[in-house]
C-alpha cells in the first residue's frame, strides 16, 4: 500500500466531497443496472429436480415455500468432503439471518449443495447457521446450473463456469440462482451469477473496502487464501474445505 498523503482538514474535505460525487454516480449506475437485471427475460424450467430436505424429498417448486420468488445459493460442498468450502462459509456467514427479512418481501432463501443431508446438517450445526440447506446430490441440479464438474473436466481445464469454458481448480463452484413461480405453479429461471458476481453477498468485503488497507489480499496465493471457517481463525487449518 502506498503511503497516504497527510493534509489539513479543509483539503481532506475537498477530496472527500469529490469522491462522494463519484460514489453517488456509482449508486445511480448500480440502480440502473439492477433495473436492467430485473428486466432480463426468463425461461421455464421443464426438468424435474428433487432435493433431500429435513422435511423429506421436495421439488424445486416446493422450495419456494409459498413464495413467488426463490433465491438459491450454490454452496460448494462435494459429497466426498468432510466440511463445506471456507469461502462459501464466509458468504453464508453474511446471509445467515436474512431468511425472515427476505420472506417479508416474498422471497424464499435456500442453500443447495451436493453433499448428503446428514453431512450438511452436521456442518450447519457446527457453524451455528439457521438458514434452510438442502441436498441436490440425487439430481442434475448442480450440473445443469454449472456449479459441479467432473474429474475429467478439471484435468482437461474445460469446465463451463461463469458462462465460459475455463480451467477450474475444484469439483464444485460457487454461484447464486434466482427463480420465479407464477400463479399456475410454473417455475422460471431468471438469473444466475458466479465468481466475482457473488461479491455483493459478502458484507465483510464491503466493510474491508472502507478500510485504509482494503481487502489486503495482494501477495496471497489467491485472493481468499486468508479466509478460515469462522471457528478456525487462530489455527493452522487453512484448508480449502
Amino acid at each position: 500500500m502506498s503511503e497516504r498523503r497527510v493534509v489539513d482538514r479543509e483539503a481532506w474535505l475537498r477530496a472527500r466531497l469529490d469522491h462522494l460525487a463519484q460514489e453517488k454516480e456509482f449508486t445511480r449506475q448500480r440502480d440502473r443496472l439492477s433495473a436492467q437485471r430485473r428486466d432480463l427475460p426468463r425461461y421455464r424450467i421443464e426438468k424435474d429436480y428433487d432435493f433431500e430436505t429435513p422435511d423429506g424429498k421436495q421439488s424445486l417448486a416446493e422450495l419456494f415455500d409459498g413464495k413467488s420468488q426463490l433465491l438459491v445459493y450454490h454452496f460448494m460442498f462435494h459429497p466426498d468432503w468432510e466440511q463445506g468450502c471456507k469461502s462459501c462459509s464466509l458468504v453464508a456467514d453474511n446471509y445467515n439471518g436474512s431468511s425472515e427479512h427476505l420472506a417479508a418481501r416474498d422471497v424464499s432463501l435456500v442453500t443447495v449443495s451436493k453433499a448428503p443431508l446428514a453431512k450438511i446438517e452436521e456442518f450447519k450445526k457446527r457453524m451455528g447457521w439457521n438458514f434452510r440447506w438442502v441436498s441436490s446430490g440425487g439430481s442434475d441440479f448442480n450440473r445443469d446450473f454449472h456449479v459441479s464438474f467432473t474429474e475429467e473436466e478439471i484435468e482437461q481445464g474445460s469446465a463451463y463456469y461463469n458462462y465460459h469454458e475455463t480451467a477450474f481448480p475444484e469439483l464444485e463452484g460457487p454461484g447464486l440462482s434466482v427463480f420465479e413461480r407464477d400463479a399456475d405453479g410454473a417455475v422460471y429461471h431468471t438469473y444466475s451469477s458466479y465468481g466475482r458476481g457473488l461479491d455483493m453477498l459478502i458484507g465483510t468485503y464491503h466493510l474491508l473496502d472502507l478500510m485504509p488497507k482494503g481487502r489486503n489480499e495482494e501477495g496471497l496465493p489467491y485472493s481468499m487464501a486468508w479466509i478460515r471457517h469462522h471457528d478456525r481463525y487462530g489455527t493452522d487449518d487453512a484448508g480449502f474445505h
